[in-house]
């Protein structure tokens, strides 16, 4: 298995703005062959066209990380932000086209819990059964608007914590095939599968060919092969499934473990991590290579 490997701009900084793109050619020579850019807000100062020149001069291509909040959340029961979602999912469609990046990933549905000091609340088979239709609706809006550019949204799937609209690859695929539109496939993201589903290797057999994008994450956000994940078998799940598309790492847990330590929040690197980066990245080539032989 060849996938490209690619690493999150969070990685390295965040905000990820004009006076960072140097980092695309820091990851190119680490050996990743794309970077995972959260779709830039105005304030980051991020030049569309130096951002794509500066990821070809580098012999890299991007995929793109939408951010959602309570504002852009098409499975909101508040017009107005179930209108700021479907706004903002067109806007990213629009910055894909202008990077020639072809996938748009991440939590889609909006509706964010703990990031936004939203706690989990009961809701009844009525407010369920909306939320799943709201959330249904919207993605189905914008999916031919991104087919047509060519750009496929991957919806991920967050655990509890994250979110109460899609927590287990199985809800995902639900939603996938009710919308029906080769413009909206899955993202799968191993930190969350993890906590969610049952067995990994065959959550990734039921996603089948409805992967677009794939995170390869331990299961404490470390660097492959620091956990308890399995990444032979995961890796041979992608290939009895013939995923052959990106595969990126997010091992933003540091080297940090004080007491009190809020981990839960991103954190700057505090040393060189490029012997670590190397060496996971190492994992999940292995793994790869692994994964097809046969047993």
């Amino acid at each position: 298995m060849d996938n490209p490997i690619g690493i999150i701009s969070m990685q390295f900084t965040r905000p990820f703005t004009g006076k960072d793109l140097h980092y695309f050619q820091k990851s190119a020579e680490l050996g990743f062959d794309f970077v995972e850019l959260l779709v830039p807000e105005p304030e980051d100062a991020l030049p569309l066209d130096e951002v794509r020149k500066a990821a070809e001069d580098a012999g890299i291509f991007t995929v793109l990380a939408a951010r959602v909040n309570p504002q852009r959340s098409i499975a909101s029961d508040d017009a107005a932000n179930r209108q700021g979602g479907l706004d903002y999912l067109k806007h990213c469609v629009d910055v894909a086209a202008e990077l020639g990046a072809g996938i748009v990933g991440g939590p889609l549905y909006g509706e964010p819990m703990v990031f936004a000091g939203r706690p989990p609340v009961p809701r009844s088979d009525d407010d369920i059964a909306a939320r799943a239709d709201r959330t249904i609706s919207g993605l189905a809006e914008v999916a031919p608007r991104a087919r047509a550019a060519g750009i496929t949204f991957a919806v991920e799937a967050l655990n509890r914590f994250e979110t109460d609209i899609l927590s287990t690859t199985r809800q995902a695929v639900e939603v996938v095939d009710a919308v029906n539109d080769a413009g909206l496939k899955l993202m799968l993201d191993t930190f969350h599968m993890n906590m969610e589903d049952r067995s990994i290797p065959d959550a990734i057999r039921l996603a089948g060919d409805r992967i677009a994008h794939f995170q390869a994450n331990e299961n404490h956000r470390g660097h492959p092969g620091t956990g308890h994940l399995d990444w032979t078998a995961i890796m041979r799940a992608l290939h009895q499934v013939g995923y052959s598309g990106p595969i990126s790492l997010e091992p933003f847990r540091r080297a940090d473990d004080r007491v009190a330590l809020p981990i839960a929040h991103w954190r700057a690197p505090r040393e060189d991590e490029s012997a670590k980066l190397r060496a996971g990245l190492g994992v999940i080539r292995n793994a790869l290579a692994l994964a097809e032989v046969d047993q």
